[in-house]
């Protein structure tokens, strides 16, 4: 097993954590289907769930089962 020779100075560790960190690419993002407003990717925007425009699909399933009980 691999064992360091030396202690890593605090300094120097977060010094290679914030490189690494700098490193990563930027949010993505694109325009909700519903609203056309920038969103981050894979989301719904908030106005299109106030509004209705937009139901969940475990909304979905749960009103599908109630209307066949119904029925």
């Amino acid at each position: 097993m691999a064992v360091p020779k030396k202690k890593t100075s605090r300094s120097r560790r977060n010094m290679r954590r914030y490189s690494a960190a700098y490193k990563l690419d930027p949010i993505a993002e694109t325009t909700c289907n519903f609203t056309h407003d920038v969103v981050r990717t894979h989301t719904v925007s908030m106005k299109a769930i106030k509004e209705g425009l937009y139901v969940a699909p475990a909304k979905k399933a749960k009103v599908a089962k109630t209307k066949s009980v119904q029925a």
